[in-house]
């Protein structure tokens, strides 16, 4: 196994929108495009797409890209800006906000359900105003229009996440040495639009077919695919992982509401969704073998697997599965990047190419 460290390569040819979503390879994209570039593919596939990133990127490179991802919100991510080559959102951003939020109607769902948990009740009157008007439009403005929402929920939340009925946090009048209580008091409205045009921008038209799936990584058919660029979820050495449905199921809710509340676990203070916790790629005792089957499923194309040096599996076992699969490895030391959240400074990020 060959092991070199590539410093980041280039920028990349569009301009991926900003995310604030845990993971993401946004601030990556250049070292991946200098991994991406030096190999020989013209059909990629993207299977854990998540905010649909490294789809975009392979888009912009000219690829025939495939982006899938099992959760639903991460699905309108990659319609609205892989598979989308011409559609934006436009003026219709402004007509979707305004007037909101209206204080002469009945609470909503999100108002009654949510009350008290991740947003204040004008906010949440907002959501509820908004949403009808966002699913009306259908199509890749839809998916757009929803991506934006997301992004603003996003901007809002403590840790940009769902995972903890934390509103007082936002609510406590201290010093604060992290967040920004400048964006979480920015209205709704300013930051749906901030979005908006971010996406808007992003759309592109690269002359390649592309598309967006939602499903189990292993229920795709592996067949016709150059590349494949893997991205899991992260489970840490101390065996800790990564629920992506836990800590973005209001997401999920915004973008599928048709039978939200029957899909509530309401023991819990955060009210997620049903499945939270069954995903084999957040659990320390099966994510091993999920991530063998993963590699042999895909192992008729080159793969290019992104992960953390201190993982379970261990980049070692990685390297074994690629091996495994007829596979030549070289692993590509990203340095010493780490993200927001992250307090731990020893863990990398890593790619391993089989070829």
């Amino acid at each position: 196994m060959s092991f070199v460290l590539t410093p980041p390569g280039p920028r990349p040819r569009s301009i991926f929108p900003s995310t604030r979503y845990l993971g993401s390879k946004r601030k990556l994209l250049g070292l991946l495009e200098g991994v991406l570039g030096r190999l020989a593919f013209d059909t990629a596939l993207d299977a854990f797409s998540g905010t649909g990133a490294v789809a975009y990127l392979m888009k912009s490179m000219g690829k025939a890209v495939t982006a899938n991802d099992a959760l639903a919100a991460n699905a309108v991510a990659a319609r609205a800006l892989v598979a989308n080559q011409s559609e934006a959102l436009g003026s219709k951003a402004q007509d979707l906000v305004s007037g909101l939020p209206r204080g002469n109607e009945a609470p909503g769902f999100v108002e009654t359900e949510f009350d008290g948990i991740f947003f204040e009740r004008d906010e949440n009157r907002f959501l509820d105003q908004i949403l009808p008007r966002v699913h009306a439009l259908g199509g890749a403005q839809r998916d757009l229009a929803l991506l934006a929402l997301c992004g603003a929920c996003l901007a809002k939340r403590p840790y940009n996440l769902f995972h903890r009925a934390n509103l007082a946090m936002r609510r406590r009048d201290v010093p604060r040495s992290f967040g920004n209580k400048t964006t979480w008091d920015t209205p709704f409205a300013e930051l749906f639009a901030r979005y908006a045009a971010e996406n808007d921008a992003a759309v592109f038209d690269s002359g390649r077919a592309c598309q967006a799936l939602r499903g189990d990584v292993l229920a795709l058919d592996p067949s016709g695919y150059d590349l494949v660029y893997l991205d899991p979820p992260y489970v840490s050495a101390r065996g800790a992982g990564v629920d992506y449905l836990d800590y973005y199921h209001f997401l999920e809710g915004l973008c599928e509401p048709e039978g939200w509340g029957g899909r509530i676990l309401r023991r819990y203070k955060h009210k997620p969704l049903e499945g939270r916790g069954a995903s084999p790629w957040c659990d320390p005792c099966r994510i091993v073998a999920e991530f063998a089957r993963a590699v042999a499923h895909f192992s008729r194309s080159t793969l290019v697997v992104s992960y953390r040096s201190d993982g379970i599996p261990s980049l070692d076992a990685i390297a074994g599965f690629l091996k495994a699969a007829g596979k030549r490895v070289e692993v590509v030391d990203a340095g010493s990047y780490t993200y927001a959240l992250s307090r731990n400074r020893a863990s990398r990020e890593v790619v391993l190419v089989g070829t």
